[in-house]
């Protein structure tokens, strides 16, 4: 039996907002504001296959540059 995302014939895009986050869009509707295109399209699955495999930090860019800054500076301190 197939699942409810694999009887969905919708095309999506995958899209990226300015901290790096990751999520998917109908390819017929406008780009919601704020986000990119992320270069891949296709099927729900396949879309979200994608994001799992380039998505391996959860951490919003903005978190990920003051942590980087912060272990920086611990260095410098020590």
């Amino acid at each position: 039996m197939r699942t409810e995302d694999e009887l969905d014939d919708t095309v999506y895009k995958v899209v990226v907002n300015h901290e790096e986050q990751y999520s998917i869009w109908p390819q017929h509707r406008e780009m919601p504001l704020g986000w990119k295109d992320g270069g891949k399209s296709g099927t729900k699955v396949e879309c979200l296959a994608y994001i799992e495999e380039v998505w391996t930090d959860m951490r919003p860019l903005s978190l990920r540059k003051k942590m980087e800054e912060a272990e920086k500076q611990a260095k410098q301190e020590e």
